[in-house]
């Protein structure tokens, strides 16, 4: 079985297109199989290539990035699809993850940001760019109920694989020397993973994130002997 990952790039700006095609190309994992220009070009190559993954800009020509995903996304489910766009506005981000997209990515982001964004995605599914955490917090937080499970919104939109360990613990009353013992890390870790869930979730404090957490279904509760 194949470690490298196939990758789609579409793009209606040559210049950019051919700097994203550089960056990968210079990672031994990553194979850019093809290259589009709009979203239409996007829904036939990924047809034709089978990628794993797409990274496709918004607004293009002739058809834009998020009605592309729309097609894309039911016709080639485990072609992931990463949004990526010079705009963080509220729109566009949650009408890329409604319509199907696995993440959304910030092109004024630096090129390893970029390769760790890929990997992540890759590995766990999902990705948003730290500028636009916020918006996707609320847009949940002022429109209770109206994201549904099947919409695409998860904690990994939020938050990293560890950080959702870390809450996942907190939400069973563990304390932070507890917490680093069980995922045997340190508990200034711990304290930066616990910063880190708070920023990104737009929270005052730890209760505030658990409490949104349990809201969402993001956690199970259940006490934790804590010693």
């Amino acid at each position: 079985m194949s470690n490298i990952t196939r990758i789609l790039l579409v793009d209606d700006h040559l210049l950019f297109r051919e700097g994203v095609k550089r960056i990968l190309d210079h990672e031994p994992f990553f194979e850019v199989v093809g290259v589009g220009k709009d979203g239409n070009e996007a829904i036939s190559l990924v047809e034709s290539l089978n990628p794993d993954l797409v990274i496709m800009d918004i607004n293009m020509p002739n058809l834009n990035g998020i009605d592309a995903v729309k097609k894309i996304v039911p016709f080639n489910p485990k072609a992931k699809v990463l949004m990526l766009s010079s705009s963080t506005g509220e729109s566009n981000v949650i009408d890329s993850l409604k319509s199907g997209a696995s993440g959304y990515l910030w092109k004024g982001m630096s090129s390893s940001e970029l390769i760790d964004a890929i990997k992540i995605v890759i590995k766990c599914g999902h990705y948003l760019h730290p500028n636009v955490t916020g918006v996707v917090i609320k847009e949940m937080v002022e429109n209770k109920g109206r994201f549904k499970e099947n919409e695409h919104i998860t904690p990994l939109h939020i938050l990293t694989r560890r950080e959702i360990d870390v809450l996942q613990l907190l939400a069973q009353g563990c304390s932070n020397r507890t917490i680093a013992k069980k995922l045997v890390i340190s508990e200034n870790t711990v304290k930066n993973h616990i910063s880190n869930i708070i920023e990104k979730m737009q929270v005052q404090d730890r209760t505030q994130a658990v409490l949104f957490a349990i809201s969402k279904n993001w956690v199970m509760v259940h006490k934790e002997e804590d010693h």
